[in-house]
């Protein structure tokens, strides 16, 4: 996993160097560099194909928790409208809860969704406009660590690549600092494997919209 996040920072990194690169012999008249810091609302949506397993009810299902967490966001402008985005954050708790025929067993699994998302942005309009909205396409690697369940299964989560796009704007204060709003949408979906007297399995697409918001600073 941190292996992962290593090799998106590179990616972005790298694709940032190639913009300093190619404009090595022009000094940009705009900071180049944007750091966001805010609050993101992790709202899922969750679809199952149904829980299998010896012993599972008919029409035994499985939902899932939204979630609040922190997020720290470093763009390198490439362009005056063009913005490698890494996005990166302290991972929220998801939480399972039982649904349908087996609603009354509750909680049944909780876990840490470590999730950095690589963003290739335009922003319209000028460097120099105060407002600028901006829409953007990538890739997020989501992968679920400190696994539990109050039941004492023994749970396994797929990691999950898929596509992501966000529409946002951002605002100027002045040349440095500034503010932020963004609406994502993620593609994220894993199999769930439960262990304990039986082996239980569901397949989950979380279909997880992101709402975030907060300040910038840019040099």
């Amino acid at each position: 996993m941190n292996k992962t996040i290593r090799a998106l920072a590179v990616l972005a990194l790298a694709v940032g160097a190639a913009g300093v690169a190619q404009a090595q012999d022009q000094t940009p008249d705009y900071n180049v560099n944007v750091v966001k810091l805010g609050l993101t609302r992790y709202d899922t949506h969750a679809k199952t194909n149904g829980v299998q397993g010896l012993g599972v009810p008919a029409g035994a299902d499985a939902t899932t928790s939204d979630a609040t967490t922190v997020v720290f966001i470093y763009e390198r402008m490439v362009s005056p409208n063009i913005g490698v985005e890494l996005v990166l954050g302290k991972p929220p708790t998801i939480k399972g809860y039982a649904a349908g025929s087996v609603d009354y067993l509750g909680k049944v699994v909780e876990a840490d969704s470590v999730a950095p998302t690589l963003l290739f942005n335009y922003h319209f309009g000028e460097p120099s406009d105060k407002f600028r909205p901006y829409l953007g396409l990538g890739i997020n690697y989501t992968h679920f660590s400190n696994r539990k369940s109050p039941y004492g299964w023994k749970i396994h989560m797929e990691n999950s690549w898929g596509p992501a796009a966000e529409a946002g704007f951002s605002y100027k204060f002045d040349k440095t600092w500034g503010m932020f709003a963004s609406v994502a949408v993620l593609k994220v979906k894993s199999e769930l494997v439960g262990e304990g007297a039986a082996v239980i399995k569901t397949t989950i697409d979380y279909r997880p919209v992101v709402y975030t918001a907060g300040v910038s600073y840019s040099f």
